[in-house]
């Protein structure tokens, strides 16, 4: 490779966020996508739908009280029709919320070199700065910028996250546990809108207690050329649930009936989104939807997501109580080592990744 082109490859490499800070204002040819893949949010095409979407919604209060069994059903229907719901009166308070966008908008505001601290190709690294989906493997970049942190077992990698700002570990760490027991609060009640749980239920319940927790801060800087690249591209989520904090831009969307559709941001409410290890723990009753986030021309957009499932030595697989002789076993069992030894040796697309765990 000559050196200009390794030069180019480099400055990639460096992220959106610099290319920003930049002032680029032509998009690099890296993040142009195929005509098929572009987003053309803003032309008229048969599968983008005009309207936004209020996702179903669920009163995490009311879960609590004599309304219960109403609201699973309504939870039940959400992961089975949209594979997404929002959660609001969910119990974690406002302030934990608004500090952790703000702490890691000022993480990204960082320079450059104090952010490059803790870029790693590393897979398994408790903190990864990096760029893209996968940059060493992609071969058309996203317009993102990512924070990953591993939250579990928090006292051993917090020492490892971020020491700038003076304030991220303690921010990030309170809003990683407020999210932990939300999930596993969520957890209990999808387990019983999955039927009566059984004791082999109760002992899966243990087990997220001290499961996998990766917290994700997606960075999307205003783009020169938005219809002409993703913020991040098409895919599922391979943890049994994902709860997404959201600034008040615009960017996700989901596929529902075959059209891609933009979710409304509700202030301090959650999305909740099915992974790819529920639907297989459901027997594919309830369903991972392919989503994907779209870049705005004038306005940054900051969102949070929390992944979680169960520890990364444990299997999954379908629930016995959802297997019989009409609806045999559709998945193979599946660990969080699989799934990287997957996405390690090819470029993850949409859910190739669950396709590869069917069964017939």
């Amino acid at each position: 490779m000559s050196p200009p082109a390794m030069a180019e490859t480099d400055e990639f490499q460096k992220g959106v966020k610099h290319l920003s800070e930049n002032g680029v204002r032509k998009l690099p040819s890296k993040y142009v996508l195929p005509v098929s893949d572009r987003p053309n949010v803003h032309e008229e095409l048969p599968n983008v739908a005009k309207s936004s979407l209020k996702l179903p919604l669920i009163d995490f209060a009311q879960l609590q009280g004599p309304n219960r069994s109403r609201v699973l059903q309504s939870l039940a229907s959400a992961c089975e029709d949209y594979g997404f719901f929002q959660v609001v009166n969910h119990g974690i308070p406002i302030e934990a919320i608004r500090s952790m966008i703000d702490v890691s908008s000022r993480f990204f505001g960082l320079p450059y070199e104090e952010r490059a601290k803790y870029m790693s190709s590393d897979m398994t690294s408790p903190v990864r700065y990096g760029t893209s989906l996968n940059q060493t493997k992609d071969s058309v970049f996203c317009w993102r910028d990512f924070l990953k942190l591993v939250c579990n077992p928090l006292s051993e990698v917090l020492p490892r996250w971020p020491s700038s700002p003076v304030d991220f570990r303690e921010v990030a760490a309170t809003y990683a546990e407020e999210t932990k027991r939300l999930f596993l609060r969520m957890t209990e009640a999808i387990m019983e809108s999955l039927g009566a749980t059984t004791p082999e239920d109760d002992e899966t319940l243990k087990k997220f207690k001290d499961g996998s927790q990766l917290m994700v801060v997606n960075c999307f800087p205003p783009c020169p050329e938005p219809d002409l690249t993703l913020g991040m591209p098409p895919h599922s989520d391979y943890g049994f649930l994902t709860l997404l904090l959201q600034d008040q831009v615009q960017g996700l969307q989901i596929q529902h009936k075959g059209k891609w559709i933009t979710v409304e941001p509700l202030p301090n409410s959650f999305v909740v989104n099915v992974g790819d290890h529920l639907e297989i723990f459901s027997n594919g009753r309830y369903k991972s939807v392919l989503h994907r986030v779209f870049v705005n021309p004038a306005k940054p957009r900051l969102s949070v997501a929390s992944l979680h499932s169960l520890p990364f030595n444990c299997k999954v697989g379908p629930s016995p109580k959802l297997i019989d002789e009409q609806n045999p076993r559709r998945y193979k069992d599946t660990d969080f080592a699989t799934f990287l030894e997957y996405v390690s040796s090819c470029e993850p697309k949409k859910k190739n990744f669950l396709e590869s765990r069917k069964l017939g």
